[in-house]
């Protein structure tokens, strides 16, 4: 789409998918606009960047409650919890299950939880090991951050700033399943939006692109000359790239193209590419772009994916 913002890529692609499901389906489809989350939203919030928003369970950062505590799995780490309303009553069998699945299939050292009872003077007891390494201040803080109900289970998951995320996604999803939480008579669509522009290499250390070079920066030019002085990290710029997901599959990835060859220049800069760099490995991407090419944005729908889900399979 020419002369076109991110939204009104949206509006069409709003228009087109809830009618589509609609039109195929009996279930109960997102009415527009879809709701838009932010990248770093989705991963704090859901565990992932494609959510899916049957599944009532919701992360919550943890991180500032454990530095230099006490107990060292949890010390300095990245720590996300997960309440589970009514899980309390669940078997020895369903939390031993529960952390094999963590341990054997996710990859993670330990699962830890507790599980929230009748206390005294207005407190919860919390029953589990964890317990044991809290304070008062602790405790309280826990109660009102995950709002805790008695009954509840709360799951902790602790690791490094990347896995911590991921690994707390992948827990929300089996705790969800194995609890019968996700609501299969809706179709739940949404826009992740905002994904980050640059990421380091994990063999180098050195900036790369995340997704698509020639999607359009957060902010255009200016972001990018601030990084280039070094006023800004490059890990802190977003680009307008953008998914499409629908119950945690993602249907479509588009995003607003970078058509101005001065500012492709400066995102490719800060991954030590210079203009004769990005000329001859790009020679046609490039050319076009001098001629004056307009503004643009769009998005690629998979089909194949929306015809597996109004069908019913996996």
């Amino acid at each position: 789409m020419s002369f076109a913002t991110q939204e009104d890529v949206f509006a069409v692609a709003e228009e087109v998918l809830s009618a589509t499901f609609s039109e195929f389906s009996d279930k109960q489809v997102s009415p527009a606009p879809f709701r838009r989350i932010t990248y770093k939203e989705a991963m704090l919030t859901y565990g992932s960047d494609k959510p899916d928003l049957r599944n009532p369970l919701v992360i919550k950062e943890l991180s500032d409650l454990f530095v230099d505590s006490d107990f060292k799995p949890f010390c300095n780490k990245t720590v996300r919890g997960i309440r589970v309303p009514g899980m309390a009553k669940r078997s020895k069998t369903f939390f031993k299950s529960m952390e094999d699945f963590a341990v054997q299939e996710v990859g993670m050292k330990g699962l830890g939880y507790f599980k929230v009872e009748p206390g005294e003077n207005g407190m919860f007891k919390y029953n589990g090991p964890i317990d044991k390494f809290l304070n008062d201040d602790q405790r309280k803080e826990l109660a009102t951050r995950c709002e805790l109900q008695e009954g509840d289970v709360l799951y902790f998951i602790a690791d490094t700033k990347k896995n911590a995320p991921k690994f707390a996604g992948q827990i929300r999803t089996e705790v969800a399943k194995r609890m019968n939480l996700i609501d299969e008579s809706r179709f739940e669509l949404c826009f992740i939006v905002d994904f980050p522009m640059y990421e380091l290499d994990e063999e180098t250390g050195k900036i790369i692109f995340t997704h698509n070079p020639f999607s359009m920066p957060g902010g255009g030019a200016a972001t990018l000359d601030k990084a280039i002085r070094g006023e800004l990290d490059p890990l802190t710029i977003t680009a307008q790239q953008y998914d499409l997901v629908c119950n945690g599959i993602e249907l479509s990835s588009g995003a607003v193209r970078n058509h101005d060859p001065e500012i492709m220049i400066k995102a490719f800069q800060l991954v030590r590419l210079g203009e004769d760099d990005v000329k001859k490995k790009f020679p046609a991407m490039y050319n076009a772009f001098c001629y004056g090419a307009p503004p643009h944005a769009g998005i690629a729908p998979g089909i194949d994916r929306m015809v597996m889900l109004l069908a019913g399979e996996d």
